[in-house]
């Protein structure tokens, strides 16, 4: 298989099934801890558009961080909210898996299998 990402929170257990997941069908992912080295502004960008949803779907909505930023504001743009994200990294969900074929948060963890 071509290259395979993992977003990856090793302290969040829904991320640790993930590259479990993966390790158990014999793919040994790139490792992004993105907390230590979060994607770019147009990384996310991309990202979201390869999942198909839009760019608020990979938001932690019950992050503090997510009210005390305002960005429950459905008036913010993509590049806005893709900024917060980058500046503050806790505010990316988890796990997230690229591939050639797409990409996928892995909530719910079966979600993944459909870019394997």
């Amino acid at each position: 298989m071509s290259q395979v990402t993992i977003y990856h929170n090793p302290a969040c257990s829904t991320s640790r099934k993930a590259l479990a997941l993966l390790q158990e069908r014999g793919i040994e992912p790139q490792v992004v801890q993105y907390l230590k080295t979060p994607p770019s502004a147009a990384e996310l960008r991309q990202i979201a558009a390869d999942t198909g949803e839009p760019l608020r779907a990979l938001l932690r909505t019950r992050q503090a961080e997510y009210s005390e930023q305002g960005l429950d504001d459905p008036a913010l743009s993509d590049a806005q909210i893709a900024a917060a994200m980058a500046a503050t990294p806790v505010l990316i969900n988890r796990p997230i898996v690229v591939t050639a074929k797409g990409a996928r948060l892995g909530r719910p963890l079966e979600k993944i299998l459909e870019v394997l």
